[in-house]
Formats: C-alpha cells, structure tokens, sequence
C-alpha cells in the first residue's frame, strides 16, 4: 500500500471510517445468525474491510476480474442484491450518505465524503462485487 493510501486510510478511521465499518460488521453478524443469510454474510464482512480500508482498493463486478459470470453476478445475484436491499442495503446507504454530508461541509472532507458515497453505492448493491487493489 502506498504511503499516501495509509495516511488516507489512518485519517478515514479517525473522522468516521470506523464507526461505517462497525455497521457493516454488525450486518455481517446478524446475517450469520440467521444462516440463511450467509451469502450476504460474507459479501458484508468483505466490505467491512474495505469500508475500514478503503483507499489503495477499489470495489469491481466478479465478472470484470474472472470474466465468467456466476451465482453472484447471475440473475441470482440479482435477486440476493434486491433481498439484500430490503433487509440491509438502505439503512447503510443511508448511514454513508449522511457521513458523507458531514464530511463535504469541510474542504479536507471532500474526499471522505466522495468515499462515502462510492461505499453508498456498494451498499446497496453488494452481491457480486469483489475487493481488487486499486
């Protein structure tokens, strides 16, 4: 990871990276409770990674990287992205835009908040994506 990246990343976790991360993880955590979640599990734990570390990687379709489509990037993946949604998806889309407010009203937030809005995005449509350096 380059210098720049860790220096990004120590101040995403310091002005609101961490407490995102934790939303995800608790998502990733009832998802595991109630196993038929699990698919969703392990997509929402991968972005609570990515949401605690996100400069230096980039969130892309399977299909861009493997170039075959599978479960995830099926019409299945469709249908988990659109369960995901109700259950999960919204209210984390909406805990990242509203970081994301927070953030823009200063010129050092700015990209924070862009960050932000690049993981509302993943949030509310997770299934599929893998996490690829950037």
């Amino acid at each position: 990871m380059a210098p720049v990246s860790i220096l990004l990343n120590i101040l995403w976790i310091l002005i609101g990276g961490a407490w995102m991360a934790f939303g995800w993880l608790i998502a990733a955590i009832v998802m595991a409770i109630t196993i038929i979640g699990l698919p969703w599990a392990r997509a929402a734990f991968n972005i609570a990674v990515y949401t605690l570390l996100p400069f230096g990687s980039r969130a892309v379709s399977r299909y861009e990287v493997t170039g075959v489509e599978d479960i995830g990037t099926g019409p299945l993946g469709v249908i988990g992205n659109i369960i995901w949604f109700v259950l999960a998806g919204w209210w984390l889309a909406l805990g990242h835009l509203l970081t994301a407010l927070v953030l823009a009203v200063t010129i050092i937030g700015i990209p924070f908040a862009w960050a932000h809005l690049k993981l509302a995005g993943i949030a509310l449509w997770p299934i599929g994506k893998v996490i690829v350096p950037a």
